[in-house]
């Protein structure tokens, strides 16, 4: 599981890194929200925790900014301040819950199982890149014309379309997609990235998945130049 970190305070900061680090949690590290953001908008995770006062952009606003742009991964706010006001003006900016400094780890590693276990019940159940939607309910993909998806590929495609213009690795697919399975082969996901593909080409989409088996994919809109 895949954390972002955003603590201008340095110490805090690798006290933190430490303790989920130990908690099996592969966490990335930035000191303002600048960097949160580029970070936010570049690699796929599956919690985020922003400090409230950070400097070059506060918390708040970089959350904002990603809240715009469909970014839909659980948010936990830290703040140094108890007014009531600064977690509401968190909570409407789209953080999903905060903690009070000083706090203990151990509260702090609950909250993140917490909202990784409800983060499911918070995604939209209809989600769209370019012309293209998908229904994970119904597990239908639709743009000029419909198809139906099976299971992993739904998942598979809700988790490219929530990740949309961002590098993700075969290994982030096979532990996102197959988190289920104690044995993993790499190579499952070059199958199921084949599926999507011709998928995508059957509904004539405006959208496609690049990159090599073994390697990094990407969701994109069509390069038409490209194509012509």
């Amino acid at each position: 599981m895949r954390i972002l970190l955003a603590e201008d305070e340095t110490d805090l900061s690798r006290a933190l890194v430490a303790v989920l680090s130990h908690s099996g949690y592969e966490t990335d590290a930035v000191y303002d929200g600048e960097a949160a953001v580029e970070k936010a908008s570049s690699a796929p995770y599956d919690c985020m925790i922003f400090d409230i006062m950070m400097p070059k952009m506060d918390g708040i606003e970089a959350l904002k900014i990603l809240r715009s742009r469909g970014n839909v991964t659980p948010v936990i706010m830290l703040t140094a301040k108890a007014e009531i006001d600064d977690r509401i003006t968190g909570l409407d900016a789209g953080a999903d819950d905060y903690l009070t400094k000083p706090f203990a780890m151990g509260e702090l590693l609950a909250r993140i199982r917490s909202l990784t276990r409800r983060s499911e019940s918070y995604t939209p159940k209809q989600l769209s890149v370019g012309g293209v939607t998908l229904n994970t309910d119904e597990q239908e993909l639709s743009s000029h014309n419909s198809i139906r998806l099976a299971g992993k590929e739904t998942k598979m495609m809700e988790f490219f379309m929530l990740n949309a213009g961002k590098e993700l690795t075969t290994q982030e697919l096979l532990d996102h997609i197959w988190s289920d399975t104690a044995e993993k082969d790499p190579e499952i996901v070059w199958v199921y990235v084949s599926y999507l593909r011709n998928k995508l080409q059957a509904i004539q989409a405006d959208i496609e998945i690049t990159g090599e088996r073994g390697g990094s994919y990407r969701l994109q809109t069509h390069d038409r130049e490209k194509a012509i």
